[in-house]
């Protein structure tokens, strides 16, 4: 199957924040941050000799591309005079360690510098990774502007610190950078395809002055013929970090965390529209189609509030031609029987799937998750596949949980990034409640863990 899948593979320049969600993937097969660390700093010192110095400078910062400096340093130990100029103590228990190892080699380290130290035939740029941006703090600004000013070859780690200049860059398992050379760290190609640890790791935590309503307001519509479904939707949300969830609905029903919008009548109709319309105007996110059922009106009231929406997450009877669509971003949650009632039956080879998916996302605009044994995630041009979840999780309303989740991580991500969280926190809650309940469980058990998944177990 892997085999397969390698046309999906990540390619040319990625953003930082892809290459931390694959780098914190690879923890999932068993591939050490400490050992990706030690992968890296081999590669830089043979790309370092093959630039022949007698003499090499190392400029390492306190995080991790520091630590890959480090590591370099010690495979350059014996082969030219190396001295390693730090900034600070490491930040990390790897960048640690690989400082520590040092002091078995013959490497000269130093935490204050000259611009004599800049006659080296080799500079080592490992300052400052992913993240950095101008202006330079200080002595990150001075120590660029004596390496600019330095005749000798500069060798990025990874990707330059802002503002330095490289004759070569280094890059690790996929470029961050225009022009960069990529090597091999020995990260697994499952890593890109499959959802993660690392996926989970991107969802954004509360910052510590967040007011109410930073992490978002979501507006679920739904209900009438599934009473129970946009409650489980909302609970979901609230789950996923949302901080205040209306569910509008034509339903009685009292859940002290969410906000309930009682529409008048049994079912969702024209005469609520204008009502829907304002609520979604004061909403982050909408959440339509938890148990909307096909009635023809409700399709269409909810669909004009869809389309009035900045953000939305379309699930259930509300998936069908003609696919409403968001200002901004929307996340289509079909299983196949819906898969194919708006786009084509769905092939039972992963890899076919992952192309239909992909082409349904550019046709809908959108970020479209193809629930089953394994979901497909796309958003017309990623693909990414997710494997966690239990077969129990075929009872009814676990889409309900999952469209909710969806919905409270849109509020604070982008909808590609939110629906690979979303899927794979979801199969990991119920792999948890199966532990519990076996075929016995239901949608509500899922709720129990979601919050410690997305926001605790990292």
């Amino acid at each position: 199957m892997m085999r397969d899948l390698v046309q999906f593979e990540l390619s040319g320049v990625v953003s930082p924040e892809t290459m931390r969600v694959v780098d914190n993937n690879a923890d999932d097969y068993g591939i050490s941050a400490a050992q990706r660390m030690e992968s890296a700093g081999c590669v830089l010192a043979a790309a370092v000799l093959t630039e022949c110095p007698a003499s090499v400078l190392i400029l390492c910062g306190t995080g991790n591309n520091g630590g890959d400096g480090f590591v370099c340093a010690r495979h350059l130990a014996k082969e030219c005079s190396v001295k390693v100029i730090f900034v600070g103590e490491p930040k990390t228990p790897e960048a640690r360690a690989a400082f520590s190892a040092l002091d078995g080699c013959p490497v000269e380290l130093a935490s204050s510098w000259s611009a004599e130290d800049f006659s080296a035939d080799v500079i080592v740029d490992a300052l400052l990774g992913t993240g950095a941006s101008l202006p330079l703090r200080e002595p990150y600004a001075s120590l660029v502007e004596l390496m600019n000013a330095a005749k000798g070859r500069v060798l990025a780690c990874d990707m330059p610190t802002p503002g330095a200049r490289a004759d070569r860059v280094i890059a690790f398992h996929l470029a961050k950078t225009e022009g960069a050379e990529v090597y091999s760290i020995g990260i697994p190609f499952g890593a890109e395809v499959f959802c993660g640890k690392g996926d989970l790791l991107s969802v954004p935590e509360k910052p510590s002055g967040a007011h109410k309503g930073w992490a978002g307001c979501v507006l679920v519509i739904g209900g009438g013929p599934y009473q129970g479904a946009p409650f489980l939707a909302g609970c979901a949300a609230l789950r996923s970090g949302a901080d205040v969830v209306r569910v509008a609905t034509p339903v009685d029903g009292f859940m002290p965390d969410l906000i309930l919008e009682r529409l008048p009548g049994d079912k969702v109709g024209k005469e609520h529209l204008t009502r829907l319309l304002a609520l979604a105007e004061n909403a982050d996110v909408v959440i339509a189609g938890p148990g909307l059922g096909a009635d023809p009106e409700s399709l269409e009231v909810a669909a004009q509030v869809v389309s009035a929406a900045k953000l939305a997450v379309v699930d259930a009877d509300l998936l069908r031609n003609p696919l409403p669509k968001a200002r901004e971003q929307t996340i289509y949650t079909p299983h196949a029987g819906e898969f194919a009632r708006v786009f084509c039956p769905v092939p039972e080879k992963l890899s076919e799937r992952g192309i239909l998916v992909r082409e349904a996302a550019k046709r809908a605009g959108g970020t479209v998750i193809l629930k089953g044994a394994v979901d497909v995630i796309s958003d017309g041009s990623r693909v990414k596949f997710n494997r966690s979840g239990a077969p129990c999780m075929t009872t009814g309303g676990t889409g309900d949980v999952l469209s909710g989740v969806c919905g409270g991580l849109l509020a604070r991500m982008n909808a590609f990034e939110a629906a690979c969280a979303a899927v794979h926190a979801a199969g990991l809650a119920g792999e948890l409640a199966d532990e519990d309940t076996g075929d016995g469980l239901i949608a509500s058990d899922l709720l129990r863990h979601l919050a410690y998944i997305v926001y605790k177990e990292k």
